[in-house]
Order: C-alpha cells, then structure tokens, then sequence
C-alpha cells in the first residue's frame, strides 16, 4: 500500500498553492499598475535573454517556462506581433523554428525588472529576513529535486538584477 501524505504535509501542500496563487495574483496586478505586460512576458524575454546566442526554439522556451505549449504559442505570437521577438526559420531543420528576443525585448524587460524587483520586495523581502529566505529556498529546493527536470541554481548564484518566476 502507498503511504498517505501526513496531515501537516497536506496542509504545507495547501499553503504553499495558496501563497503561490496570491503571491502571483499580487505581482500581475503590480505589473498591470505600472503599465507592463504580465509576468509571463517578463519571463519568456528572460529566457530568451539567458539563451547563449538570444534564441531558443519554442519548445525549449516551453520547458524553461513551465507552461503548456498551446500558451507558449500564443505569447510567441503576442511577443512577435509587438516586436519583442521574431522567429527565424532553423538551417538544419527547415520545418523547426527558433525564437529570438529583440532589442526592443531586451528593453521592455529590463524596464519591467523595476516594477517586478520593488513587488518582490514588497510580497516577499518585506516579509522575510535574509536568513528566513535562504532556509525557505532550501525547503523549496528540496521540493523541486524531487520532481526530476527542473534544477535551479544555488540563490548564491542567482543572477540578482533578472530573476526567474
């Protein structure tokens, strides 16, 4: 028989979607105050910004943001359309693709670090001292090794001035 989660895991497990959904819910409003796009912007002119060469193809793009391809889609298409990113056909494989961030990307999300820095300031670095940050990063980190694919960096490494969702 498989073990049950404990009482008090489940009720983690509840917090933790709560404060995630909240915490979200809060930095999209913040975005939306100041005049940005939403997070998910933010995030995918990240990535891309991150690539070696400022590419990635889409389905990297996916697997770094942690969405569903049909929403990856459609904010390449959105990204594109506002001159953020362009696609580019692959040389090697004509029916793959990749997507590059613009110099207008890289600005739009340089210029949303602002609003995005002072909401992580106001929701979480307010709320937390160093020392609490780094202990919960070490509880999250061992949430996160468990499920496999995604490996984050140690936060000593974290690059400050750009941080992943």
């Amino acid at each position: 028989m498989k073990r049950k989660p404990s009482t008090e895991a489940t009720a983690a497990w509840i917090r933790l979607m709560r404060v995630q959904s909240r915490v979200l819910d809060c930095v999209e409003q913040d975005l939306k105050k100041s005049g940005f796009p939403p997070l998910a912007w933010y995030d995918a002119l990240l990535e891309l910004s991150r690539a070696p060469s400022g590419e990635l193809r889409p389905v990297e793009l996916e697997r770094q943001m942690l969405i569903p391809q049909y929403s990856t889609s459609r904010l390449i298409d959105r990204l594109v359309d506002e001159g953020l990113a362009s696609r580019r056909e692959c040389k090697i494989d004509k029916r793959g693709q990749f997507v590059e961030i613009t110099e207008a990307g890289r600005e739009l999300q340089k210029r949303m670090w602002s609003a995005y820095s002072a909401a992580i300031e106001k929701y979480v670095g307010s709320k937390l001292s160093d020392a609490d940050a780094v202990k919960l990063s070490g509880l999250l980190d061992r949430l996160g090794c468990s499920c496999g694919e995604m490996k984050l960096p140690p936060a000593a490494n974290v690059n400050e001035s750009t941080p992943s969702r």
